[in-house]
């Protein structure tokens, strides 16, 4: 849970809710806390996702990781970061009965909406996973607040998980944030430049041939004139696009001959 920058009171609680904060899905979901209300540990990122099409806010170089596994997955409907356990009365209620202290602001004692990290709507229904490094589950202050959390979800039957640093591909999550910086590529190209058609030969140099990834991307870029490096963008955007599908769980080499034409491996794959 998040330290919050300015004071907590229950005129801030219900101007929070009156935002829509924690309500709508998808496009229309809006996170209970943006980075701009907290100071996170680590580096807060905002993502533009590619599941939902709206700007996620992750508070941790860990949650972002996680982000970037969720929003490849194929088995992933929506996103929903920040997601605030309400009613507070809830939360307070269930810390009563197990003799847990609920979190609450010092100064005025109002006591604070407790969040999920992520919770994911799949194919198979909802769940919840809260991101921690595995150090934080050595403070017995960090499992208090984990247990609330817990019994929150097991009254709705939601299956909530913990999620470490020890469980996420990290590698897999670095070539997922390197392939989104395409997320724009058709905007990048020269006016008059038809997407499609690069694209086009992009793919059909690269499964019909060994050739490295750098070398298609230089062919292409003198096939169409394009502007040096738009050539490996166009390799992101395919990727991206599950034009072309590898196994990204292994370091990116853009500079060897590859010994197959093409690449088969799925680089979608449930994390949840």
């Amino acid at each position: 849970m998040a330290k919050h920058r300015s004071s907590w009171t229950s005129r801030r609680y219900h101007k929070l809710l009156a935002e829509g904060r924690g309500q709508g899905t998808l496009e229309n979901y809006k996170p209970w806390i943006t980075i701009h209300d907290i100071a996170s540990k680590g580096v807060s990122s905002r993502i533009l996702g590619y599941t939902t099409g709206r700007i996620h806010h992750t508070l941790s170089t860990l949650e972002t990781s996680f982000f970037y596994l969720l929003d490849a997955s194929d088995k992933v409907i929506d996103i929903r970061e920040q997601y605030p356990l309400l009613p507070v009365d809830e939360t307070v209620s269930i810390a009563d009965r197990t003799g847990i202290r609920h979190p609450r602001d010092q100064a005025s004692r109002y006591p604070y909406v407790m969040t999920t990290d992520f919770v994911i709507t799949t194919q198979e229904g909802i769940v919840a996973r809260s991101v921690k490094q595995s150090e934080e589950l050595e403070n017995p202050r960090v499992l208090e607040k984990l247990e609330i959390e817990r019994r929150y979800w097991e009254r709705r039957h939601v299956k909530w998980r913990i999620v470490t640093e020890e469980t996420i591909d990290h590698q897999k999550a670095r070539n997922l944030e390197w392939i989104y910086r395409a997320r724009f590529y058709p905007e990048m190209l020269p006016e008059g430049c038809d997407a499609q058609e690069i694209e086009t030969f992009f793919a059909n140099l690269y499964h019909g041939t060994c050739l490295s990834v750098a070398d298609v991307a230089r062919q292409t870029e003198e096939r169409f004139e394009l502007s040096p490096g738009l050539g490996i963008t166009t390799f992101q955007y395919m990727l991206l696009q599950h034009q072309i599908k590898i196994d990204l769980s292994s370091p990116l080499d853009l500079v060897s001959k590859r010994t197959g034409k093409g690449g088969a491996h799925s680089w979608l794959e449930m994390y949840v």
